[in-house]
Formats: structure tokens, C-alpha cells, sequence
């Protein structure tokens, strides 16, 4: 069997040494590329063509989405698992939907990141349990809108609504309508209750 090469991304130094850590002394694979960002990422890719890149979601600059769909746009076959601490079922959307084949949480990494690798490379896809039971839970529901996100990222900052009305250059009366909408998208008590969900599924950062 010829080697599988593997890089990482990851703008934690201590998360790359504990996958080469794991990958060390493996039989077939081989850490060939490291980087700490996105561009990095995609620049160290056209120069090595890995077979499986270890991508993660958060980092500064280009994020891990961005990367994978750079990434994807110029190499169509790159095999690209995520790597993350995000459970949330509107992320990993967002990553499958970039061109990511697989999703694997940093917790499960020492346990499930070699059998995982092995099914990637045999072409399947991987998606824990949970967040594969969150995507079908939530498969029929109504996703926000553009500008909804925009509008409840700025709520979780504490903002009141005449503050998110100034600086999105819209009415106050448009943010309360789209609030409405919200709650009833996410089914959600009220503001709080919107932003912890959103935030539990990555509808939103902070």
C-alpha cells in the first residue's frame, strides 16, 4: 500500500504536535505539511498535493471554510477532513458543503482519527453520531437568511435593536421584523434564548 501523505491546519502549535504525535510511528502514513492559517493552507497544497489535509474551522485570517473551498475549486479531489471543537449541526453543513468529506471532534481525536482516515481514503464519508442526529433533526427546518445572521450576530453582542438598525443602515422596525422571524425559524423563547441556540449550532460566532 503506498503512504498517505497527511497535512494539517491548525493555528494551535500544541493541536499539530498532538497529531504528529499520533501519526508517528504509524505503518502507511506520513505528516508531510503543516500550516497555521487558511492561505498557508492553500499555498502548501498546490506545492505538495497531500492525499488528506486536516483542516481546522477557527482560525485567524482565512478561515478553515474558505480554505476548503479554495482548496476544492482548484484541486477537486483533495480529500479534506475537519477537525474541530464545533458540534453544531449548521457548521458542519457549512463544511460538507464546501467540499469536506469528513468531520471528526478534537475530543475523539486520539481515538477515531486513524480509522477515520482509513474510511476517507476508501472513499466514504464521516460524520459523528451526534452531529449526524442534529443535521436530520434540523433537515426540514427554515435557515436564516443572510441578513437575519447579520442581525442576530449583533444581538449576541448585546446590541439593542435600534443600535443594530444604525449600524446595518436599516430600520429600526426591519431589525424587529426579522427578529420575529428568528424566534420562530429557531424556536426560540426570546433574544437569549435565539442567541444560545445559534451559537450552540453555528449559526453564529463570537
Amino acid at each position: 500500500m503506498p503512504t498517505i501523505r497527511i497535512m494539517t491546519v491548525d493555528d494551535h502549535p500544541l493541536l499539530r504536535e498532538g497529531i504528529a504525535a499520533v501519526l508517528e510511528g504509524q505503518s502507511g502514513l506520513e505528516l508531510v505539511a503543516e500550516a497555521s492559517t487558511g492561505e498557508e493552507a492553500i499555498e502548501r497544497y498546490r506545492a505538495l498535493r497531500p492525499d488528506l489535509t486536516l483542516m481546522d474551522l477557527q482560525m485567524p485570517g482565512m478561515g478553515g471554510i474558505a480554505a476548503i473551498e479554495a482548496i476544492r475549486a482548484e484541486f477537486p479531489d483533495a480529500r479534506i477532513l475537519v477537525l474541530t471543537t464545533y458540534r453544531g449541526d449548521v457548521q458542519a453543513l457549512r463544511a460538507f458543503r464546501a467540499g469536506a468529506q469528513g468531520y471528526l471532534l478534537k475530543s475523539e481525536l486520539r481515538k477515531d482519527m486513524l480509522s477515520t482516515i482509513t474510511q476517507m481514503m476508501d472513499g466514504k464519508r464521516r460524520v459523528p453520531d451526534e452531529i449526524a442526529h442534529e443535521i436530520a433533526g434540523h433537515a426540514n427546518d427554515d435557515e436564516l437568511t443572510p441578513r437575519e445572521t447579520q442581525v442576530l450576530t449583533h444581538v449576541a453582542t448585546g446590541a439593542a435593536n435600534r443600535d443594530v438598525a444604525s449600524t446595518l443602515g436599516i430600520a429600526e422596525e426591519t431589525v424587529k421584523a426579522h427578529m420575529k422571524s428568528i424566534l420562530a425559524k429557531l424556536q426560540a423563547n426570546d433574544r437569549t434564548h435565539a442567541v444560545a441556540i445559534a451559537l450552540r449550532r453555528g449559526i453564529i460566532e463570537l
